[in-house]
């Protein structure tokens, strides 16, 4: 499977140990190996007995990368409201000021990368669900698979102080060696069985829409996005790599993520990029209105062509179009978008759908355009400010990582961003699931919650739910 040879993490161990000693402060090792095979939900599911608890996974639409992080090597958190951004960018430059690298391969997605994500709005009163999470959150991983383009390669990231020695970076290569020939391809599960499922004030949620819509038809808010919350409860612990595996197969072309904090687990398949910078390019994806998949080819065409012409819905894309591309024309030379939006079709559901990209500025920081972006007016509303503070009174949910930018970056500053809509925060025995839905002027109670019912099919069915 892989030939790493000790003696290479030793020697290069060393010289970090001198450097550290030298500059009075830690210094990163980072390697990066190629591997003739390996299944990422195993690896996964493999770091269950080392590392529970600090693990993540990353698969974009395309299968273009899959990430796997296992262990934390180093940890970047913070629950300022201010700067939140600027902090974990900063941190995460000064970590690699006096790294050593070697990633021969130079590919994007290899060698240093953190993963992580922020909270919808550090401002909102926190709750107990969302404990385990900062405000901005994210790890550098002891372990990554980077399966890049369907080739694997692994990343071993150690941190290490001036008192480290030999002996310790055999016991860190001998870790890397048993970990690798211990995984077992055949990796499926029993997932414990959904016994219970409640909505949390239903009743009070569609009352909070109603009222907000009296609030659009007279004041200066164009739109809000109000999201509510629906729990579950099992007859055992649900197995995150088994819900995995479910989201892998029944929700593919999606982004599927994973993010352990403490025990408690954010998963989620969203099919909404927010971000991704390759060098000097730019992406982004400008995604809102939504309606069901027909049963047959012909409804869900007749449902496709209903959404397009769809006042309400071309409306909110508009919003969202608009504000992604006026945040992007402040970072780059180039913005191109198409005149219409087309459609996205997943499995239960399918979107309005607008791809952007642009050209940004040298040295246009990943993390500065997150902070532009988020939240859309696809997640919060608009206009933003008005609209966050609105959903801060009205909204009785803490959203958490619900709703906000999850995502990697790497050590060149390439990286990408997703919105964690189509989620879960996985407890045990129990889950909370999220779903939301734009409030406009002409907004019904009632079809918004319907729409919310149709957002949580993803996350629920996974699940075992219906």
């Amino acid at each position: 499977m892989i030939t790493i040879q000790e003696s290479e993490i030793v020697e290069r161990g060393l010289l970090a140990i001198h450097r550290a000693k030298e500059l009075g402060h830690p210094v990163l090792l980072s390697e990066v190996h190629k591997l003739d095979t390996m299944d990422p939900l195993a690896f996964f599911k493999q770091g269950e007995k080392r590392f529970l608890g600090e693990r993540f996974f990353w698969k974009d639409p395309n299968d273009e990368l899959v990430l796997v992080g296992l262990g934390i090597s180093h940890q970047i958190r913070t629950d300022q409201e201010a700067g939140r951004f600027f902090h974990v960018e900063q941190e995460w430059r000064s970590l690699l000021k006096d790294s050593f690298v070697s990633n021969p391969y130079s590919l994007i997605g290899a060698g240093p990368c953190i993963f992580g994500g922020f909270s919808f709005d550090p401002d909102k009163e926190k709750s107990e669900l969302w404990s385990k999470y900062a405000d901005a959150l994210f790890y550098l991983p002891k372990y990554l698979l980077s399966r890049i383009n369907g080739e694997n390669y692994l990343t071993t990231n150690i941190v290490l102080k001036a008192n480290d020695d030999k002996t310790f970076l055999t016991k860190v290569s001998n870790e890397r060696t048993q970990l690798l020939y211990e995984i077992q391809q055949d990796h499926r599960g029993q997932q414990a069985g959904l016994i219970e499922t409640k909505e949390i004030s239903p009743k009070e949620w569609k009352n909070s829409v109603s009222a907000v819509v009296k609030e659009l038809t007279n004041g200066p808010l164009k739109k809000i996005v109000l999201a509510r919350e629906l729990r579950l409860m099992f007859n055992g612990q649900v197995e995150i790599s088994d819900v995995l595996e479910k989201l892998h197969v029944q929700q593919h072309e999606s982004f599927i993520f994973a993010f352990e904090s403490n025990g408690d687990c954010f998963i989620g398949a969203t099919p909404e990029r927010l971000i991704k910078k390759q060098g000097n390019e730019i992406f982004s994806t400008c995604l809102a209105g939504s309606i069901s998949r027909g049963d047959t080819a012909q409804e869900d065409r007749m449902l496709g062509e209903t959404l397009l012409n769809d006042r309400k819905n071309l409306l909110e894309h508009q919003y969202v179009v608009e504000m992604i591309k006026q945040a992007l024309e402040e970072a780059c030379d180039e913005v191109i978008l198409p005149d219409k939006p087309q459609l996205m079709k997943i499995r239960d559901i399918q979107h309005l759908y607008t791809p952007v990209i642009g050209k940004c500025r040298e040295d246009t920081s990943l993390l500065l355009l997150v902070e532009r972006l988020h939240p859309t007016p696809a997640l919060g509303g608009l206009p933003k400010k008005e609209a966050v503070e609105k959903i801060r009174q009205v909204e009785k949910l803490d959203r958490g990582l619900y709703a906000a930018p999850i995502g990697w970056l790497d050590y060149l500053g390439n990286g990408e961003f997703a919105v964690a809509i189509r989620s879960g925060l996985i407890q045990g025995n129990e889950a909370s699931l999220f779903a939301g839905c734009g409030v406009v002027a002409d907004s019904d109670a009632e079809s918004e919650y319907q729409e919310t019912a149709l957002k949580f099919r993803p996350m629920l069915s996974a699940l075992g739910g219906k």
